[in-house]
């Protein structure tokens, strides 16, 4: 032992000795890996939008139109409710209440008021009584009364007398026009009416507002009383002895200017302003509201379906609950639903990562997967409709597509567990309760284990149908179990269960052609248009290389056996076997099946090269599957039917040369095997075992069933003992049964035959 080294001790030992990482250690390990926290993100974000398409920061409105309440609904909040009539009352009594507007046009006061000037002048201008022109004394005089003696004429132009000697010159006359025009001003402004423009109940009638003509905005309120014609005279009546010098010269006046007056409106009705009146006192009138107390008054009664009336006020007490919702509720209501998305991500993952983790580990697949999640959850959210109008609810839509898409493109166990997840979700959304989700997941259960294989088109129509049934029985029953009447109304809600089913079977029927493509998967309709022997590549592969469509043919028969005895797609199997050596047609001539009577060609080629040639078909006829458009399954068959194998016969010959030329150099193995890959699943297996069994066959000169039965053994040992079903999850019993298959498959085909006499050797 060299010096500088020293064994260590034993403590040492077991101090370096490292043991495996624990279990939570492994989980921190792995969210350091990019690829979690990518998965992790998307995984976050599809919650944030599944939250804002819940509207996860509030409680939904829960009710809907016919549904029976089994206890009186109370109001959870103190709220009111704006009571139209009773406003639009007050409303119209205020109107009814205000001043009608007038205008005043004091056009014909002006013309009197002239005209009594005129007639004081020319009062004033006559000596005598007698020099006065006719008449215009008799206006300045009061009116004959019956049984009253009338003046005397030396009575008259004493009167005459005092008038004339106010006005006898131009300073008395102008003083008296000054008064006329002072004792005039009242009454020119406000006006003169007979009687109000307006009925008893229209309008106040103590008061009006009056402003000139012309000038609307100078209204002033004046009392009715002061405008009366009674009124408004006697008023002038008082101006007047005010403003003249003597009462007796303003009774004379007043006698001139009352006749005039009696009947007189300078007063008319301004439509406009009363209605802008109206309008105003209409405004003015707050709103009045009816109020409900929390957990006092009822809002719906028991055992009574909900109406528009119950409905309107349960929204308001609704949209009263959400304007009272503090950001701490809402910030609360948030957290429980993103710990509800947590469990469902959690439940879901377990299941995918135990049972589907290629799902997992194809980021694309995943995100497409969680994508198809959300736009779900929308899409039922959207179809639900408005629960006050009640014009569709037709939510259960949308979660069946889900169901039938998912059943299709992977499987029916995930197609159920994300069904149950997502008509959780949908539930919590729009406000449902368990009667409303045992419903969902029935039909959505019923529509994934009917499905199973889609040979025709009219099945999808049949599972919606019978998905329907299911659903509509169960909307009976667990609505008799919440309480709900049974009645015209549960029956009709159970009709719309069974109209929604039907109707995902006919909206699945036209768009399975488009999932197929988007997931990549094959219905049995796809493969039986695929399969069909018009197919412009089997007719091609028929006219170039008659041999391997023979071949093609018998393959497809004994594997389609064999898939079914083992439960795989059978039909895949077969169809796949039908494509996958169209390579072979580009150079059918170096294939044996083809060469008839022909010299071998490869007799010319060494081995190396009659090698490519052969391991060249894989290549080529994925090309030509690309080129006309087949599903990726059937160019997974083209390539793995062969996986990695050694094309043996070229290889051992290479051998022997390299071994009886002494200057050769050693025959590399790789490059005799196929490219693979090996296959990837059970029907790749079959196909493989199938076609290495039918060519072979060929070759057995009595084709016993014993020699056949060596012969499958043989070669499902070597594929076996060359790995090539490490990748396809095939099970050592399974091959056993596929091998079973194979051999009967065989010995029926190259069964004997009696021979009669006359029947000779070929």
């Amino acid at each position: 032992m060299p010096s500088g080294s020293q064994k260590r001790t034993r403590i040492q030992r077991v101090a370096a000795l490292e043991l495996p990482p624990s279990p939570f250690e492994r989980i921190v390990e792995s969210f350091q890996r990019a690829e979690v926290l990518w998965r992790i993100g998307l995984c976050t974000a599809a919650a944030l939008i599944l939250w804002a398409v819940v509207r996860g920061w509030a409680p939904p409105f829960a009710y809907w139109r016919d549904y029976t309440p089994p206890r009186n609904i109370v109001a959870k909040v103190t709220f009111q409710i704006l009571d139209k009539k009773a406003t639009e009352d007050a409303r119209e009594k205020a109107a009814r209440q205000i001043r009608y507007v007038y205008q005043q046009d004091p056009a014909a006061l002006i013309q009197y008021r002239a005209a009594l000037k005129n007639a004081a002048a020319e009062v004033g201008a006559a000596a005598t009584l007698a020099d006065l022109r006719a008449g215009v004394w008799r206006e300045f005089s009061p009116p004959a009364m019956p049984n009253v003696e009338a003046p005397s004429k030396d009575e008259e132009e004493k009167e005459f007398q005092k008038l004339h000697a106010a006005v006898d010159n131009k300073e008395k006359r102008a003083a008296f026009e000054k008064s006329i025009d002072r004792a005039f001003s009242e009454i020119q402004q406000k006006g003169i009416l007979e009687k109000l423009d307006q009925q008893p109940d229209e309008g106040n009638q103590t008061e009006i507002e009056i402003h000139p003509v012309g000038a609307s905005t100078f209204a002033s309120v004046v009392p009715v009383a002061e405008v009366r014609s009674g009124e408004a005279i006697a008023q002038l009546h008082s101006h007047l002895k005010t403003e003249l010098a003597s009462p007796e010269i303003a009774q004379r006046v007043f006698y001139w200017i009352k006749p005039k007056l009696e009947k007189l409106t300078t007063l008319t009705k301004d439509v406009d302003g009363i209605r802008n009146n109206a309008d105003e006192a209409r405004k003015r009138v707050k709103d009045m509201f009816t109020p409900y107390n929390a957990n006092e008054t009822p809002l719906a009664k028991a055992g009574q379906p909900l109406d528009d009336n119950a409905l309107d006020l349960l929204k308001r007490e609704y949209d009263a609950e959400m304007a009272a919702l503090t950001p701490s509720q809402r910030l609360t209501r948030s957290l429980a639903i993103f710990g509800m998305f947590a469990a469902l991500y959690l439940m879901s993952g377990f299941y995918i990562y135990a049972r589907s983790r290629p799902l997992l580990s194809d980021f694309g697949r995943f995100a497409g997967l969680l994508g198809l999640c959300v736009i779900t959850v929308a899409l039922c959210v959207m179809a639900s409709g408005d629960p006050i109008r009640a014009d569709w609810r037709a939510e259960l839509v949308p979660l069946l597509l889900f169901a039938m898409t998912l059943s299709i493109a992977y499987s029916q166990e995930l197609a159920l567990l994300l069904c149950a997840a997502l008509a959780l979700v949908v539930v919590v959304a729009l406000g449902q309760g368990l009667a409303a989700y045992v419903t969902l997941l029935s039909a959505a259960a019923t529509a994934i284990f009917l499905l199973g294989r889609i040979r025709t088109r009219t099945k999808l129509i049949y599972v919606g149908i019978c998905s329907g049934a299911v659903g509509m029985l169960t909307a009976i029953g667990v609505g008799v179990l919440d309480n709900q009447p049974f009645d015209s109304l549960l029956i009709r809600e159970a009709g719309r269960v069974a109209v929604c089913a039907i109707a995902a079977g006919f909206l699945m029927t036209g768009l399975l052609p488009f999932i197929e493509k988007l997931f990549g998967v094959l219905t049995d309709i796809s493969l039986l248009e695929i399969g069909d022997p018009a197919h412009p590549l089997l007719q091609e592969l028929v006219r170039r290389a008659p041999g391997t469509y023979n071949h093609s043919i018998n393959v497809a028969s004994i594997a389609e056996a064999a898939a079914e005895s083992i439960g795989a797609h059978a039909l895949l199997v077969r169809v796949g076997a039908y494509f996958h050596d169209i390579g072979k047609m580009l150079k059918p001539g170096y294939f044996v099946e083809n060469s008839g009577f022909e010299a071998n060609r490869h007799e010319a080629l060494v081995p190396a090269m009659s090698t490519l040639i052969i391991i060249a078909h894989i290549k080529d006829g994925a090309d030509l599957a690309r080129q006309h458009h087949l599903p990726r399954p059937i160019i997974d068959f083209i390539q793995q039917h062969h996986g990695t194998t050694l094309v043996e016969y070229f290889f051992h010959r290479a051998s022997e040369q390299s071994e009886s030329n002494p200057d050769a150099g050693s025959v590399d193995e790789a490059s005799y095997r196929y490219p693979g890959p090996k296959p990837q699943t059970k029907e790749g297996a079959v196909l493989m075992m199938a076609d290495a069994v039918e060519s072979a066959s060929r070759a057995l000169v009595d084709p016993a069933p014993a020699r056949i039965e060596g012969l499958v053994h043989e070669i499902a040992t070597k594929r076996l003992l060359d790995d090539q079903f490490d990748e396809c999850g095939l099970t050592l019993q399974e091959l056993q049964i596929i091998e079973d298959s194979l051999v009967k498959s065989l010995t029926a085909v190259y069964h004997g035959r009696v021979k009669y006499p006359d029947q000779r050797s070929a």
